[in-house]
């Protein structure tokens, strides 16, 4: 299921629906980020397609006025793909590509698709396998049509149902050995990550392609692989980080997206076992996103599903080099500010003002303001320390103690 393979540049069309609870410039930003998936998959977007509905269809998910202009335009530009933002059901899917002819997917088949190209170790790649049989199994019945007798009659009878009963408990079977084999591996990292001795831990977490892994490369002066695409980072990379003359460890987590598919919440819960075990998080943001608030809601959300939502948190406004606020014309009477027209020192008064020193803006890229965040870091690390082990106070002063000496 996870052999690689030389992917070519797929032509796809993507298609989205506005709803009561997804408004139009929700659908435009989860559409732009369908895009970048779409990229990051060895894929280029010719088209896009939305419809306004109440909920979506059913049986089609679009309706069907509008799924023949999609056909339409298939047929018309050869496009190869047809990629939904939302999940279909078994039935959509099956149901659309009788009608579209061509490959259909939705956006947890796509991030399936990235995860499996991008999972280097053994762990990742049995992670991403059991996600992808998790998802695979409702939908085996429209993969063996072609061995389906359920309209009866002389020779319609046969061994169709029991070819597709068969795969299923194949699929079951391997998921219970994939599951039986992460349970093996997951006691080996928990004896690794027991063997670390006493040390702080800290964890970078955050939507993905914020530049975590840009930051862990700066403060470990490491390596470790960056890339500007969605999940560059899937494998949990620990390095020790020292600051000043105390040392502890960071791990570089995988990124967390918008509309994550439940089968990856559930397989990489061991991995974020990391998040778990941290005694801080260094919540990542793009401050340059121009909807970066829920990409930061999004995160939480996640964490909380984790049971990790309560943990000490420093909010890290990344790539502030890259932030340009829209443009405001204070003589234009009609015209409204908005938070796109918020400078970086505006945004410091809003809500990130009640955040205090848990709020540090950087460039990781420019190594801006990187002081500030080292020193707040060590500050919070060596509360951690000190109070873990309190006779130990005196081998760590004050940031700027240590500096200066």
């Amino acid at each position: 299921m996870l052999e690689k393979s030389d992917i070519k540049l797929e032509r796809a069309v993507l298609i989205g629906v506005i709803t009561k609870d997804q408004d139009e410039l929700q659908a435009r930003e989860y559409l732009d980020e369908l895009e970048f998936l779409t990229f990051t998959a060895g894929g280029e977007v010719v088209k896009r397609f939305t419809q306004k509905m109440e909920t979506p269809n059913p049986k089609t998910f679009i309706g069907t006025g509008k799924l023949q202009d999609v056909l339409n335009f298939i047929k018309e530009n050869e496009i190869d793909t047809a990629i939904f933002d939302d999940e279909l059901s078994a039935a959509q899917e099956r149901n659309i590509s009788k009608i579209l002819d061509c490959k259909v997917l939705d956006r947890t088949n796509l991030i399936l698709d990235i995860f499996a190209q991008r999972a280097q170790t053994s762990y990742a790649r049995t992670q991403v396998e059991l996600a992808q049989c998790e998802y695979l199994l409702p939908r085996l019945k429209g993969m063996w049509t072609h061995l389906e007798r359920q309209r009866g009659g002389i020779g319609m009878r046969g061994p169709g149902e029991r070819e597709i009963e068969t795969d299923r408990r194949i699929v079951r079977d391997r998921i219970t050995l994939l599951k039986d084999k992460l349970k093996v591996i997951d006691k080996q990292q928990a004896i690794q990550r027991g063997n670390r001795g006493h040390l702080v831990r800290v964890a970078l977490v955050g939507y993905t392609n914020v530049g975590k892994s840009t930051l862990m490369n700066v403060i470990s002066n490491s390596e470790v692989f960056v890339e500007d695409k969605l999940f560059a980072t899937l494998d949990t990379t620990v390095r020790k980080v020292v600051i000043g003359n105390l040392p502890f460890l960071v791990s570089d987590t995988v990124g967390f997206i918008r509309k994550l598919p439940t089968q990856l919440v559930e397989s990489f819960k061991s991995t974020l076992d990391e998040v778990r075990e941290a005694d801080l998080l260094l919540h990542v943001v793009d401050i340059s996103h121009h909807n970066f608030e829920e990409q930061i809601e999004s995160v939480r959300k996640i964490l909380n599903e984790i049971d990790s939502g309560h943990k000490p948190t420093i909010m890290v406004f990344n790539k502030i080099d890259a932030y340009e606020p829209v443009p405001f014309d204070k003589d234009d009477l009609i015209a409204v500010k908005t938070k796109d027209n918020y400078t970086l020192e505006e945004w410091k008064k809003t809500w990130m003002n009640k955040i205090g020193d848990d709020a540090i803006f950087i460039s990781a890229l420019n190594k801006k303001n990187l002081e500030s965040f080292k020193k707040r870091v060590y500050e919070e690390v060596r509360n951690t320390h000190v109070t873990r082990f309190p006779y130990n106070d005196f081998l760590y002063p004050d940031y700027e103690a240590g500096e200066e000496e």
